[in-house]
C-alpha cells in the first residue's frame, strides 16, 4: 500500500483527505477536530516515507488561496460595515502577537532553544506558513525553523480549538456587538386598538419589524408603509420575538386567527435569487411594492432567516419571501429567476478574475528596513481581494459574490486540500523530533505561547464589548488556521464569526511575518 501511495501523490492526498474527514467527525470529549483531522492524518502518513511529502507546494497554495478568497467574499460586506467596531480588536491583536513573540524568545532562552527554531515555533504555534517562509529566509535556509514549525503546528491547532470550544456559544454582555436578532423570526396577527400611521410604529421606524398583510372590512391585502391603521384592522407583524411583542403592545393585542392562512387573494412564496441582474442590488432597488403591489419580508441566506429591509443587498442563492397578490406570482418569479439549477452553477469568470487579482497582489514584494522583503503571499493576497470584492458585490455585469452553497463547497474543498498537503509535507520533520527531549521542550513552548495568546485575545474581545461569536472567529483569524474557523462555524451559526476572522487574519499575517524575522535576528 505504501508503494502505491508513493507512486501516486494524488492517491496519497485523497487517502489522507478521506481518513482525515473521518477522524474529524469522531468526538473527543466536547470537541471534534473537523477539517483539522486531515492535518493530523497527513502528519502520520507523511512520516512513513519522505517521498510522500514532496512536490505538494502547489496543492498547498491552491487550497489555501481558494479557502481564504471564499472567506473574504463571504465576510467582506460585514467587515467593512463593522470596521469601526473591530478596530480595537485589530489593534489589540497586534499587541498580543508582540507579547507572544517575546514569550517565545524568553522561553526559548530558558529551555535552550535556538532563535531559528524559536521563530519556527512562533510560526507553527500561530499556524502561519508565510511567517515560516520568512523565518527560513532569515535563518539562511536552515531547517531549524521548519522542525520547530512542524512540532508546534498541531499543538497550536489543538489548544486553539479547545479555547474556541470554551468560547463559542457563551453569552456575555456585548455592548458594541449586539446580536442582529434575525434568527428565529416569527409572524403573528394583531388587532389594532390604537389608530395611526403604520410608519409611526417605533419598531417599524427602526427596521426591527415588517408588516405584511392588512385585513379590513372582510378584505385582505398587502400592507403599505404609508397605511393609516384603523381600530379593528388586523395586521401581520414579522420580526424577532421581542420586537414583535413590543410592536403588538403598541398597536393592540394578538388574535388567534392568523390572516396569512387565507391565501385566496394574497399569497406568499420564497423565490430563489438566480438572475445575476438581481444579485448585488438592494431590496429597495427592486421596488416590489410599486411594480407588483407586494412586499419582501425576509431573506434566507444559508441557515439564517434575516428580516428584509430596503437597503438589504441580495446575493445569488438567497431565498426571498415575498407577499404579493396571487395574480402577480409569475412576474415575481421571473424577476428573481427562481432556478435551482442556475444558482448551483459557479461563474468561472468572476471566480478566476478574483483569484488572479488576489494572487497578483500576493506577489507584490515591498522592501523593509534590514533587507527584509515583505509580500502578502497566497494566503493574505486573495483574502484582501476577496474582502474588497465581497464589499463591492458586483462590478457592471460581473457578480463577484458566489452563491452561498457554492462558496461553502469551494471553501471546504480548499481547506481540506491545504491541510492534507501540509500534513504530508511536515510528517517527516514532525516524526524525527516529536518524542525527543527537544521535541517535548518545543511542544511545551508552543503550548504556552498559543495558550497565552488565545486567552488574552478572548479577554480583549470581551473587554472591548464584542460578542463570543466575533471573538471565536477573530481568534481563528489571530491564529490563522482555517480549520479553527471551520470548527467555530460548526459551533455557531452567525455571520459575525466570518467577519471576526476576516478582520484579524490579514493583519495578523503581516505582523507574524515581521515578528518571525525579528525573533531569528535576536
Amino acid at each position: 500500500m505504501l508503494t502505491a501511495l508513493v507512486s501516486s501523490p494524488l492517491l496519497a492526498l485523497l487517502v489522507v483527505l478521506s481518513l482525515g474527514t473521518l477522524l474529524g467527525a469522531v468526538p473527543f470529549g466536547p470537541i471534534r477536530f473537523g477539517a483539522a483531522g486531515a492535518l493530523f492524518v497527513g502528519l502520520a502518513v507523511g512520516a512513513l516515507d519522505p517521498q510522500l511529502g514532496e512536490g505538494l507546494g502547489l496543492i498547498q497554495s491552491l487550497g489555501l488561496a481558494l479557502f481564504v478568497y471564499t472567506v473574504g467574499l463571504a465576510a467582506g460586506r460585514e467587515f467593512f460595515r463593522d470596521l469601526r467596531r473591530q478596530l480595537p480588536l485589530m489593534g489589540g491583536a497586534v499587541v498580543i502577537l508582540v507579547a507572544a513573540a517575546l514569550s517565545t524568545l524568553a522561553l526559548g532562552r530558558l529551555l535552550g532553544i535556538s532563535t531559528a527554531m524559536g521563530a519556527g515555533i512562533f510560526s507553527g504555534a500561530l499556524t502561519s506558513t508565510p511567517a515560516l517562509a520568512a523565518a527560513t529566509a532569515g535563518a539562511g535556509g536552515s531547517q531549524e525553523p521548519a522542525v520547530g514549525y512542524a512540532l508546534a503546528y498541531p499543538v497550536g491547532v489543538t489548544v486553539t480549538i479547545l479555547v474556541v470550544a470554551l468560547t463559542a456559544g457563551r453569552t456575555w454582555r456585548a455592548r458594541r456587538d449586539p446580536d442582529a436578532g434575525n434568527d428565529g423570526l416569527i409572524n403573528i396577527s394583531v388587532e389594532v386598538e390604537r389608530p395611526g400611521l403604520l410608519r409611526d410604529v417605533p419598531q417599524f421606524r427602526d427596521g426591527s419589524v415588517r408588516f405584511s398583510y392588512l385585513a379590513r372590512d372582510g378584505r385582505t391585502r398587502v400592507a403599505v408603509a404609508g397605511e393609516e391603521l384603523r381600530v379593528g384592522d388586523l395586521v401581520v407583524v414579522v420580526g424577532p420575538g421581542e420586537a414583535v411583542q413590543l410592536a403588538t403592545e403598541h398597536l393592540g393585542h394578538q388574535v388567534a386567527r392568523h390572516i396569512a392562512d387565507d391565501r385566496s387573494d394574497v399569497d406568499y412564496r420564497r423565490f430563489i435569487v438566480s438572475d445575476p441582474h438581481v444579485a448585488g442590488r438592494t431590496v429597495g432597488d427592486l421596488d416590489i411594492p410599486g411594480r407588483f403591489g407586494g412586499i419582501v419580508t425576509r431573506i434566507r441566506r444559508g441557515d439564517l432567516d434575516q428580516l428584509a429591509s430596503d437597503d438589504f443587498v441580495l446575493e445569488l442563492g438567497d431565498r426571498v419571501r415575498v407577499i404579493v397578490p396571487r395574480g402577480e406570482m409569475p412576474e415575481v418569479s421571473a424577476l428573481f429567476g427562481d432556478s435551482e439549477r442556475k444558482v448551483s452553477e459557479v461563474d468561472a469568470l468572476s471566480l478566476g478574475v478574483g483569484m488572479v487579482l488576489g494572487l497578483l497582489l500576493g506577489l507584490i514584494s515591498v522592501p523593509l528596513p534590514g533587507g527584509i522583503q515583505f509580500a502578502l503571499g497566497a494566503a493574505a493576497g486573495p483574502l484582501v481581494v476577496g474582502m474588497v470584492l465581497g464589499r463591492l458585490e458586483r462590478t457592471g455585469p460581473l457578480v463577484w459574490v458566489l452563491p452561498k452553497p457554492a462558496n461553502l463547497i469551494i471553501r471546504q474543498l480548499g481547506l481540506l486540500l491545504f491541510l492534507s498537503a501540509t500534513g504530508l509535507a511536515s510528517g517527516q520533520a514532525f516524526a524525527a523530533q516529536a518524542f525527543t527531549p527537544l521535541g517535548l521542550r518545543v511542544g511545551l513552548t508552543a503550548a504556552v505561547v498559543v495558550s497565552v495568546g488565545a486567552v488574552l485575545f478572548v479577554v480583549l474581545a470581551r473587554l472591548v464589548g464584542l460578542s463570543s461569536a466575533r471573538a471565536a472567529g477573530g481568534l481563528a483569524g489571530f491564529v490563522g488556521q482555517p480549520a479553527i474557523l471551520a470548527f467555530a462555524n460548526s459551533r455557531i451559526v452567525d455571520a459575525r464569526v466570518d467577519a471576526g476572522y476576516a478582520a484579524v487574519f490579514a493583519l495578523a499575517i503581516i505582523a507574524k511575518i515581521l515578528l518571525a524575522q525579528v525573533i531569528v535576528a535576536l
